[in-house]
């Protein structure tokens, strides 16, 4: 015999996900993702690295392949910003985001270049592609993976953390 009892759920608030730190930011980032979405690139964004920074968007390709977006909402950002190249050694290629508005000579050449808005985003310079060691990607890809479960694992389950 099998009794069943009805009980109600009050439905829990997820905790907040990781999003980039301004509005003009958060938009651009958007944009990136729908993109590499549409290139079967997945991607997390603020993803903690080894060396103590922060990648604004990583993606990981079907072949392996490991790419970081780092994304510049202002001139001022930009500028303020030179831990760039720390990002280099976690990634096969490494391009910076920016708005339409953006001046992009500023941008390195030895970086790609996408511009975005809160719809979509178009690589305008693709960056030169660095093989990772495959140490470091086998570490990165379980790193990331691990990362992408606990998220949703916080939205499914919101009373309980890992």
């Amino acid at each position: 015999m099998y009794l069943f009892c009805r009980v109600k759920v009050m439905p829990l608030e997820a905790p907040a996900l990781p999003r980039p730190q301004s509005d003009a930011a958060a938009l651009i980032t958007r944009g990136v993702r729908r993109m590499l979405a549409d290139r079967a690139i997945r991607t997390l964004v603020e993803v903690p690295l080894a060396n103590g920074r922060r990648a604004d968007v990583l993606g990981l390709a079907e072949d392996g392949s490991i790419l970081i977006v780092e994304v510049k909402s202002s001139v001022a950002d930009f500028q303020s910003d030179h831990k760039w190249p720390d990002y280099l050694e976690f990634c096969d290629s490494f391009h910076f985001a920016v708005a339409a508005d953006f001046p992009q000579e500023l941008i390195p050449a030895e970086c790609g270049l996408i511009v975005a808005d809160a719809f979509g985003a178009e690589i305008l310079r693709e960056a030169p592609l660095v093989k990772l060691a495959p140490a470091r990607r086998k570490a990165l890809t379980l790193r990331v993976a691990l990362m992408g479960m606990q998220r949703l694992h916080r939205i499914e389950d919101p009373g309980r953390e890992l």
